[in-house]
């Protein structure tokens, strides 16, 4: 009898439900594979998933390889060119000195032992209109510029930059969670967004400046080479005098371009449709392989005209960035492919069907629901949406503004992210950190977005129930 077989038996005897068999295998072997052997993370999760797939029945045991190579391929369509091109966009505008030049214009502003709130605020301003992973590959690079040019804080920093982004993404329309989930539930959009900016603002800023500020002074994260930039060329070019930077239009014109186009093409399909050729234009322009190809066109040009390289020499450090970059992009993608053979194995129903039945208030089910879901199987915007699905039936009887049942939802989703989800791997490669680094801060932060989003909703659903 096979494992897949196995498997089954359990489930038919009542000896251990089929999902949770999947999920113990999986967690077991992708913990003894990455955190105890220290096999390379690509291979690990590969490994896993299969793992997955042969004691989950509700994949035939002889479509277990192809499933895992499409949800593999699916991911890699997300991120692939996306991460390819952040590699060259994060190499350019380092060598080049325009990442430089952007922070010595936020010291300008907020001071210079302060880059934390320049980050911090550009982060949750940039990831409502843009997805949370590629405000990663935009901001990664600038907080790590900071942090060679102060020669301390990088923890700090990062957390500034992720902890912003994450509670935006989970949290305010337009990114398709929140959105979803606002239609699902007959949310109003416009008072989904208010409610969410009003739950998400202080609950980001007591993860991204509280926790970032705590967290850096008990570990001292030191930078390391990572997307084809090394250690090196961020601390030469710390030292190196303005005037020998481009210019600040310059510098920030692809980070511009990605959000620009990725943002009007958002506006303009929620306020006018994605019909005709308007929409049709600005799919074109806004897609984010589009959009992030052509910002990494002017920031290697920026490179190439900053540098005293040939075009030789050039195009040779552009591909040892896309090198690093396609390491990322297989690794991210193999994580979303252990997180797919998850959901496949109904984990996330069948955690979510246990949670139902136990009659806890609405908001509190939503909350408990969304973070067993997203726990289990990694992905937020799955977690969203599979909530959603569950509470709707629900929501009848909800009196305050049904925005706050999409934020409890989004709080709860957001919950810690671990192996399975493709956000951990994007946050562990971009950073140079290590896998116990990022479960330490990384991890930690969702986990603390989760507890204090919620805590924001019953108190904001309690004084100003907008019903």
């Amino acid at each position: 009898m096979g494992i897949n077989e196995v498997g089954s038996g359990l489930l038919q005897t009542g000896i251990v439900p089929a999902p949770l068999l999947a999920l113990v295998v999986g967690t077991v072997i992708v913990i003894l594979l990455l955190a105890w052997l220290d096999v390379p993370a690509f291979l690990g999760l590969i490994i896993a998933a299969f793992a997955v797939g042969l004691v989950a029945p509700q994949v035939a045991l002889g479509n277990v390889p192809t499933r895992i190579a499409e949800a593999f391929g699916e991911n890699m369509v997300g991120i692939g060119i996306p991460i390819l091109m952040a590699a060259i966009i994060g190499k350019s505008m380092t060598d080049s000195g325009a990442a430089q030049r952007i922070v010595r214009g936020f010291e300008s502003l907020t001071g210079r032992d302060r880059a934390e709130y320049s980050l911090f605020g550009s982060s949750f301003v940039i990831a409502i209109p843009v997805f949370f992973d590629n405000v990663l590959y935009l901001l990664t690079p600038l907080a790590r510029t900071a942090a060679a040019r102060m020669e301390d804080n990088y923890t700090l920093y990062l957390i500034a930059v992720a902890g912003a982004g994450v509670v935006t993404h989970g949290f305010v329309p337009p990114t398709p969670g929140p959105l979803a989930a606002a239609d699902q539930l007959s949310a109003n959009l416009g008072t989904t967004i208010v409610v969410g900016l009003m739950v998400g603002l202080p609950t980001a800023a007591l993860v991204s400046i509280g926790f970032g500020k705590w967290i850096n002074s008990r570990m001292d994260i030191p930078l390391r080479d990572s997307m084809g930039m090394t250690t090196d060329e961020l601390e030469t070019m710390s030292t190196m005098s303005t005037d020998r930077l481009p210019g600040i239009v310059e510098s920030l014109l692809p980070i511009v371009i990605a959000v620009g186009f990725i943002g009007a093409n958002t506006t303009a399909s929620n306020i006018f449709g994605v019909g005709g050729q308007l929409g049709a234009v600005m799919s074109f322009v806004g897609d984010v392989n589009f959009s992030l190809t052509l910002a990494a066109v002017v920031a290697a040009i920026t490179f190439y005209r900053e540098s005293s390289l040939d075009r030789t020499d050039w195009g040779e450090e552009l591909t040892q960035a896309l090198q690093s970059g396609g390491n990322i992009a297989a690794i991210t993608a193999a994580g979303g492919a252990f997180g797919a053979m998850l959901a496949a194995a109904g984990i996330g129903e069948y955690i979510a069907g246990i949670l139902s039945g136990f009659g806890l208030g609405i908001l509190v089910t939503a909350w408990v629901i969304a973070t067993a879901v997203r726990i289990v199987q990694g992905s937020a915007t799955v977690a969203i949406l599979t909530t959603a699905g569950i509470v709707a039936p629900l929501a009848g009887g909800f009196e305050p503004n049904a925005a706050y049942l999409v934020m409890a939802i989004g709080a709860g989703a957001t919950t810690f992210s671990w192996y399975n989800d493709s956000g951990f791997w994007i946050i562990k490669e971009l950073g140079g950190l290590t896998q116990v680094e990022t479960l330490k801060t990384w991890s930690v932060a969702t986990t603390l977005v989760s507890v204090f989003g919620f805590a924001f909703t019953v108190l904001f659903s309690t004084f100003l129930p907008l019903s």
